[in-house]
């Protein structure tokens, strides 16, 4: 009963009602219990076997995407009857009727005595999920009269898209999402950050200059040193070879002396 009526009892709560107010209709209660007791205990699985069939199945799945555009958009009006210009609120209140059973699946579990945080609908969105919350945003735009569409034509444009997706992932088997491709570029440019090859080159790049910058600091003074070397050598060289013309030019001093003393 829970993941049947996962979404009225998830809005109800929501909108300050009663949570088990879906359950007050005996009719669609004695049915689901009917359709939960033959799908699962039919005797030779009778029941399953035929809802099993490929068309059969590919007809179920139709008629599931239509019973969604009538959840979301009861959901979307059920909200602007109260919250006038509550535009996230009704959105939220039309994805939580059209998805409940699926954000409500932990409690769910917990009931059934099985915890798996992992497969939270608000972390990892199944196809059934996303789809509810982009025809949640688009009903909750047309009823607040920012998109331009009548109701009738926006309900038949979200129908046939819908069974168009689902039957085609159903008759390729397919399990991926059609809004995969759009996902990557928005995570890509919104919320990636830089590349790993562009860091890396950016951290490349940024080694090379400080060497560079190194190996010139480090021969600046090298060549700053040779000019000052030699001077000092000739200086030291001047100073050498200087004790040596005064001892040259004091013996010819006194031999020109000692000539002339003679």
């Amino acid at each position: 009963m829970l993941y049947c009526f996962g979404g009225g009892i998830l809005s109800g709560l929501m909108m300050a009602e009663a949570p088990i107010a879906p359950l007050s209709n005996s009719i669609n209660v004695l049915m689901a219990s009917v359709i939960w007791y033959l799908v699962f205990y039919c005797p030779q699985d009778m029941v399953y076997s035929c809802t099993a069939l490929f068309p059969v199945r590919l007809v179920l799945t139709g008629m599931k995407e239509v019973t969604r555009t009538w959840k979301v958009m009861g959901g979307v009006a059920e909200a602007h009857s109260k919250y006038k210009d509550g535009l996230l609120v009704m959105i939220a209140i039309g994805w939580a009727k059209g998805a409940g059973g699926g954000l409500i699946s932990n409690f769910e579990q917990l009931v059934r005595g099985v915890w798996k945080p992992e497969t939270n609908e608000l972390l990892k969105m199944t196809y059934p999920t996303k789809i509810t919350l982009i025809g949640a945003v688009l009903f909750a735009l047309q009823q607040t009269q920012y998109l331009a569409i009548q109701k009738h034509h926006l309900m038949l444009l979200y129908t046939v898209f819908t069974v168009v997706n689902k039957t085609s992932m159903t008759l390729t088997g397919s399990s991926s999402s059609p809004f995969a491709p759009i996902e990557s570029v928005v995570h890509r440019t919104f919320f990636a950050g830089p590349s790993p090859s562009f860091t890396s080159e950016t951290k490349t790049s940024v080694v090379k200059k400080g060497t560079g910058e190194s190996l010139n600091r480090a021969a600046v003074p090298e060549t700053s040193k040779a000019p000052g070397s030699s001077s000092k050598t000739a200086a030291h060289n001047r100073g050498k070879s200087s004790p040596k013309k005064a001892n040259v030019q004091s013996e010819s001093t006194e031999t020109e002396s000692c000539k002339k003393s003679d």
